[in-house]
């Protein structure tokens, strides 16, 4: 079985708004690497926008969560400070002003590890800066130490996140409570 490239392995290949989603790609990584280290704060993202226009940004999520640049930026901190994550790359396909982008993204937090597909879809301005990301994502359901970085953010749909007070860790939870069995979900 041969191996996925990497982001890096590619870039090169593409120009226009597909290299502009891969430059996304390859700088997020490298900043998730450098975030361990003293120092990092949301400051260290600016590599990161100025690939994107951060007056009008949206980011709609996997769990349907709406963030504009400094709620994600945050996000991105919070996550990144306490995660180890990469990619391979499976395709990109740029059409109608979309680039559409295809990942296998493995992380860790802790003791977990995932491993997800991932469709991100990529929305631009005139001058070709990321306006809007949409996330979609195949996977098993997430552990809740998972959800550690979605405290405070809004979540649709009756979820709310909030911190438990027996792990200290911040999980995902239905606002009503649903019996699982008798809905069969």
């Amino acid at each position: 079985m041969n191996a996925l490239p990497t982001v890096e392995d590619v870039i090169d290949s593409y120009t226009g708004r597909s290299h502009v989603v891969l430059q996304y790609g390859a700088t997020t990584k490298r900043l998730v690497g450098q975030a361990k280290k003293p120092g990092f704060s949301a400051d260290s993202w600016r590599p990161l926008a100025e690939l994107v226009a951060v007056g009008e940004f949206e980011r709609i999520g996997a769990f349907k969560e709406v963030m504009k640049w400094p709620d994600y930026v945050e996000f991105l901190t919070n996550w990144a400070t306490s995660s180890e994550w990469e990619c391979s790359f499976k395709h990109i396909t740029e059409a109608g002003g979309r680039v559409f982008l295809e990942l296998e993204e493995r992380s860790e937090v802790g003791e977990f590890r995932s491993v997800v597909n991932s469709l991100t879809v990529y929305e631009f301005t005139d001058d070709d800066r990321i306006r809007h990301i949409d996330v979609y994502l195949q996977m098993t359901p997430p552990r809740p130490e998972m959800l550690k970085s979605f405290e405070g953010v809004e979540l649709p749909q009756g979820w709310s996140v909030r911190r438990t007070s027996s792990y200290g860790a911040r999980i995902a939870d239905f606002a009503q409570q649903v019996d699982v069995g008798r809905k069969g979900i």
